[in-house]
């Protein structure tokens, strides 16, 4: 004898797409396209810029970043 509780049924199985008020749906950057995402990030970036609040680094400021990070003797074993 099977036990027909272990066996799920079609509606069980998502093979249906739930229709109740308990769905799941997905919000705000989630529920949008990559494109959009790319679009609202980029404004973000330019807005920062234009207001002085964001860092660009120099290639000297990259180097000495790099050549800092490089000399940290804490890395994994």
């Amino acid at each position: 004898m099977q036990d027909s509780s272990l066996t799920p049924s079609s509606e069980q199985a998502g093979t249906s797409t739930p229709t109740t008020a308990t769905e799941r749906r997905l919000r705000g950057f989630a529920a949008m396209s990559p494109e959009k995402k790319k679009e609202i990030a980029s404004m973000g970036g330019r807005a920062a810029h234009a207001c002085g609040r964001a860092h660009q680094f120099s290639s000297e400021e990259a180097r000495a970043a790099g050549k800092k990070r490089h000399q940290r003797d804490d890395r994994p074993s």
